[in-house]
């Protein structure tokens, strides 16, 4: 757990919040005010890829970026399940623990099927959804064959390769040292952004194996089929569908796939806007921000 008050050169200087809301200790950044955007990252990030959009989406809503359970200033117990369930029961939590109504999520990776699971299970709560290079599961028809046609990504066959021959924990369970190949095996592309504050904020939180629980759990449970995607009701599901939403692609993603990602949301969200970014990556966020906040913003204001 990295530290509550360290900002990494001043690159992250929101003010921490925490809750217990989960049954652990999960932080979350909290500024702003006016109409909720959460803000939820993936793997093997945390809130800090936020950064750059905190301070201008903070100028006219309230923003919430929290970190998952076993990533960044959140805690990493070692009595819970790290799975796909358990981190939409954290979000769950929190997000109504601070009662927010009118949520504009805007998710990346595995933010796609976090948020989505707790837009499922609370459509009321959500007005907007935004995504960035995740898909947000529905049980629609084609995701039994869709979603499996993924595992053929880079990134998939590298876990399950890693995960057979026992290398995957000695890969994944140092990431103080090999987050900058990691992140790059799924597709981040601004070689330009990284300095050593920049590889200090990303290691940070993955001080031991013991640390890096969450982020060797979060790909395994879709690797091996044991990831239960939160869909809710059809009734609740169908009401997401009817929600505004937009997906900006980094088309040099490989993880999840842009075939993928561009397949999904267009059967999801047929009236949905889908802007393909050509030269940014899995983490478009670091790659193109400046873009990504104007499309938000443009987004948030026109819908």
């Amino acid at each position: 757990m990295i530290p509550a008050n360290e900002t990494f050169n001043g690159t992250y200087p929101f003010k921490p919040n925490f809750t217990s809301a989960p049954g652990f200790r999960m932080h979350y950044v909290d500024e702003g005010h006016g109409e909720p955007i959460v803000c939820l990252h993936g793997e093997p990030t945390w809130g800090y890829i936020y950064r750059k959009f905190i301070p201008s989406l903070s100028r006219s809503h309230r923003v919430i970026v929290p970190d998952h359970m076993g990533f960044g200033k959140s805690e990493t117990p070692s009595d819970r399940e790290y799975t796909l369930r358990t981190h939409v029961d954290n979000l769950e939590a929190l997000l109504l623990g601070l009662n927010l109504a009118d949520i504009t999520l805007v998710m990346q990776d595995w933010g796609g099927p976090i948020g989505g699971g707790f837009a499922c299970r609370h459509p009321d709560r959500v007005k907007r959804l935004c995504l960035l290079n995740t898909i947000v599961p529905l049980g629609l028809p084609l995701e039994p064959d869709l979603f499996p046609k993924n595992m053929e990504s880079e990134w998939f066959r590298w876990i399950r390769k890693s995960h057979d021959d026992g290398s995957l924990e000695n890969v994944l369970g140092h990431l103080d040292v090999t987050v900058l190949s990691v992140m790059k095996l799924l597709g981040f592309e601004n070689s330009a952004a990284v300095d050593q504050t920049w590889i200090q904020a990303y290691g940070a939180h993955f001080r031991t194996k013991e640390d890096c629980i969450g982020a060797i759990n979060f790909p395994l449970d879709f690797a091996l089929g044991k990831a239960q995607f939160q869909t809710g009701r059809p009734d609740q599901a169908e009401a997401v569908r009817r929600k505004p939403a937009m997906l900006a692609e980094g088309m040099r993603d490989k993880a999840v796939l842009p075939e993928t990602a561009l397949t999904h949301f267009r059967t999801a969200f047929p009236d949905g806007a889908v802007i393909e970014l050509e030269n940014a990556g899995h983490y478009c966020q670091e790659d193109v921000p400046e873009i990504l906040i104007a499309l938000i913003e443009q987004f948030v204001q026109l819908r």
